[in-house]
């Protein structure tokens, strides 16, 4: 995390971003605000267990998942200088990151798909990784009820998430492991799909490695195009 935030301090700075005295707004989004209605009911949003937060900046908008949500408002130097030392503050970051970098034009797709979006990118990954990657055992870190429903027929399928509520139960045919699984499911997956989230919570770093990974969804959105990251994202905006 603090390699992706000297990162983006760099950019900003080189663009002259850092000295403007821009303001940066962050807001948690209601459910039908961020994802409308996507045919389903067990999204994170919906259950409750997670917000967007949405940072603008000179009119382009950034969002990031987080567990933990409220508002903010500053400068980009305000930014750049506060500790990461919990989830809102890593998603202030995160979403004022996608926000500037899709203002400069450096990153794209950086507000959640809405309505049917889920179904159709979740049709659309599963093309992508059986063209690209083939036949392969996927890994998912993070459950995305669309994305299990539409990989489960098609791969083997292990699925990793943090939601008590979720973890032992098969949902969408695939049985959700919790954390304690994660190094050998890590090991068994010759691809590694992973939620943005993980930039949000600061644990991305710790599902790179030797293993493919392919980042899903808006908040990885800035941090992929600065890590030089694979990510998949087909329906937003």
């Amino acid at each position: 995390m603090e390699a992706l935030r000297q990162k983006a301090a760099g950019v900003w700075e080189e663009k002259g971003l850092l000295s403007e005295p821009i303001s940066v707004r962050a807001r948690t989004l209601s459910v039908t605000e961020a994802i409308g209605d996507p045919e389903g009911d067990d999204f994170p949003l919906q259950k409750g267990k997670e917000r967007l937060m949405q940072a603008e900046f000179r009119g382009a908008k950034g969002q990031a998942f987080t567990d933990m949500f409220g508002d903010f408002s500053g400068t980009l130097a305000d930014v750049a200088a506060m500790p990461l030392e919990n989830n809102f503050r890593r998603a202030v970051f995160v979403s004022a990151l996608n926000a500037s970098m899709r203002s400069l034009g450096l990153c794209d797709r950086t507000v959640h798909c809405r309505d049917d979006g889920p179904s159709q990118c979740a049709l659309k990954l599963r093309e992508h990784i059986a063209e690209r990657y083939g036949d392969v055992r996927i890994a998912q870190v993070g459950f995305q009820p669309k994305f299990v429903a539409a990989l489960s027929p098609a791969f083997k399928l292990r699925v990793l998430d943090l939601d008590q509520d979720n973890i032992g139960k098969t949902l969408h045919g695939a049985l959700i492991e919790g954390p304690e699984a994660q190094a050998e499911a890590m090991a068994w997956g010759d691809l590694l799909l992973v939620t943005g989230s993980t930039v949000a919570n600061g644990t991305l770093g710790g599902f790179l490695g030797n293993k493919p990974v392919l980042v899903f969804g808006v908040t990885g959105a800035a941090a992929c195009g600065i890590l030089g990251l694979d990510r998949f994202c087909a329906s937003a905006s």
